[in-house]
């Protein structure tokens, strides 16, 4: 884990930050996640909250990934008001891209931290 500099994001991770903010936003949710994949193609989504099923944003936004064939990721993003995602959503990212680097951003996008999805790994 890291200290992270805003000013310091690769313009392209900064998008992913802003594409996982108006998820967010779009569907009033607690999160909002975005993923980049090998490709260079993104995929956002929001928490998922219905009685058969619950996925957090970052879960969501994974699958989106997988069903739209990608086969690996480069990096995510998750903007909300909660604790840093769980060890299952950012192992969905990692089982995609163990180097990928997670942005953990608070409800106005500013940027907490950056972990390494398969870091988390154990």
């Amino acid at each position: 884990m890291s200290a992270p500099e805003a000013d310091d994001l690769d313009p392209e991770d900064a998008k992913l930050v802003v594409l996982a903010r108006a998820a967010r936003s779009r569907t009033g949710a607690s999160e909002g996640a975005a993923v980049r994949d090998t490709d260079g193609r993104t995929y956002t989504a929001s928490t998922v909250e219905l009685p058969s099923l619950r996925l957090t944003a970052l879960q969501a936004a994974v699958a989106a990934a997988v069903g739209s064939g990608a086969q690996g990721l480069e990096a995510a993003a998750v903007v909300g008001s909660g604790p840093v995602p769980d060890r299952k959503s950012l192992s969905a990212v990692g089982d995609l891209g163990a180097d990928a680097a997670v942005l953990l951003a608070d409800e106005a996008g500013e940027l907490l931290e950056v972990v390494t999805a398969g870091a988390l790994e154990s």
